[in-house]
């Protein structure tokens, strides 16, 4: 009788959001058993201040209590909790680790940007080995990973001090945002993205993770409420992101939140990751991208999987 596959846990400690996914992994497929997010803003303010605020590390550590529960009466065998750009930027990142080890008695770590981008892209790849180059973008609270790979091999990856919370609060402060102040996001992350990717190979496709896509997806899609089996596998054409970039930075936070399809914890945020993946797709000559649900989680968990 054949053995049961691994379950594993990993909890992703992101700069805009707190997830946690148990799966069990067989011959690199995940299964999800439970997968959660937690808007926590873990990022906000570390742009300017250089360190996490103590209400952002209590809504992380909230978001994180409930998940160790859950992780524990699922039977997880490995559990692997990573963080990302805040904590890596924050002067105080490694004693908000130190508390979480000593909170929850978790392993917790501050990942590489070399690790984070072998790990998005094990994930974003993990259903479907890409044949052609293509280039996986992961936008962030705090930071933005780009990596071009094919088949199941990296060749080139960068991470931009580029993300929906550090790019909001630099450059959209009125509600609804200002045309001046939608340019000045523009034109910082159009720099930003120019100068890392001069010697970028081509890319020929382009999937695309984290919380702006499959919002973007979930809306054009009209999805209430939410359906990760519908999001995944969606294909955003340019000129649709376009318009819905229009719709939501017209619209103020008040009726932002009520369009269907966007989470209202993701609503604050929205356009800086809406104008970030325009400037993304523009840089790369890409008219569209497939939405990916399978992200850093999976590839965390299927690294996971393997080290068992």
């Amino acid at each position: 009788m054949p053995s049961a596959p691994p379950r594993v846990a990993v909890i992703d400690i992101g700069s805009n959001s707190t997830r946690l996914l148990v799966a069990d992994v067989a011959d690199g497929r995940v299964t999800p058993i439970e997968r959660r997010s937690t808007v926590t803003r873990l990022g906000r303010g570390v742009d300017l201040s250089g360190r996490l605020a103590a209400e952002a590390i209590e809504a992380a550590c909230a978001a994180i209590d409930p998940y160790v529960a859950t992780l524990q009466e699922l039977g997880a065998e490995r559990i692997d909790a990573i963080a990302t750009s805040a904590v890596r930027d924050a002067e105080n990142g490694s004693a908000f680790v130190a508390e979480l080890r000593e909170r929850f008695a978790l392993s917790a770590r501050v990942l590489g940007g070399e690790e984070e981008a072998r790990l998005t892209y094990l994930g974003a790849t993990s259903e479907h080995s890409p044949e052609v180059p293509t280039l996986v973008i992961d936008i962030g609270g705090g930071s933005t990973e780009l990596i071009v790979g094919k088949r199941r091999e990296i060749e080139w990856h960068v991470s931009l001090q580029a993300g929906v919370v550090r790019h909001t609060e630099r450059h959209l402060p009125s509600d609804p945002p200002t045309p001046v102040e939608l340019e000045a996001v523009a034109i910082d992350l159009r720099g930003l993205i120019e100068a890392a990717t001069a010697e970028a190979p081509g890319a020929v496709e382009g999937i695309a993770v984290a919380g702006t896509p499959t919002s973007l997806a979930a809306i054009e899609l009209g999805l209430v409420p939410y359906d990760p089996k519908r999001v995944h596998g969606h294909v955003l054409e340019l000129p649709s992101i376009q318009r819905m970039l229009s719709q939501l930075a017209s619209a103020p936070l008040a009726e932002r939140v009520e369009i269907p399809g966007l989470h209202a914890d993701r609503a604050p945020t929205i356009v800086a990751g809406v104008v970030t993946l325009v400037e993304i797709m523009r840089a790369f000559d890409l008219g569209r991208i497939t939405v990916s649900e399978h992200d850093i989680l999976y590839g965390a968990a299927i690294a996971l999987a393997d080290s068992i």
